[in-house]
């Protein structure tokens, strides 16, 4: 299969491009989402002993939930540079050790977005978290310790990958 042609049909908070794909003698018509690339973190206060997640309002499930520490990459960052940022807002902590865990497509079949997913020690905050009153965000921290986060329900799919990474390793 090949794509011969890319248009942008709606350019709002979200993007959506139609591909035109050469497949063979047909030539499929598909959308597909394109949201851009994004980062997220595990992050563990080695100080408290604890695993810093957070809890938002989601449009997807129209609810809030329980997740990672994430956002978008703005631009040309570079992603580690973005999930700094995003963990300095959403939870207000300097990151001490940062390890790529897997940057990945969360739904390959319908959307162009990446994640790069970061396990992050933190011991210190030099903010308050909590999100950004200019972009609406609404964020509550939530401390788990280790046996609390694996009782804990998730079902945010980078979430979970991060969970099972972190898992694997103790």
């Amino acid at each position: 299969m090949q794509i011969i042609e890319r248009t942008r049909v709606f350019n709002g908070h979200y993007k959506v491009n139609q591909l035109i794909v050469q497949d063979g003698e047909h030539q499929l018509k598909r959308e597909q989402f394109a949201p851009g690339k994004a980062v997220a973190a595990l992050v563990f206060d080695t100080a408290r002993q604890v695993y810093v997640l957070t809890r938002q309002f989601r449009f997807g499930p129209e609810k809030e939930i329980i997740e990672l520490a994430a956002g978008m990459i703005d631009g040309d960052e570079m992603p580690e540079t973005a999930v700094r940022r995003e963990i300095h807002e959403e939870l207000g902590y300097e990151i001490d050790r940062l390890e790529e865990i897997i940057q990945m497509w969360p739904s390959p079949g319908t959307s162009a977005e990446t994640i790069t997913i970061y396990y992050a020690e933190v011991s210190h905050k030099t903010g308050t978290g909590g999100g950004l009153v200019e972009e609406n965000e609404h964020i509550e921290m939530l401390d788990f310790t280790w046996d609390a986060l694996l009782a804990e329900p998730v079902r945010d799919a980078k979430t979970v990958i991060a969970v099972q990474w972190a898992r694997l390793r103790r």
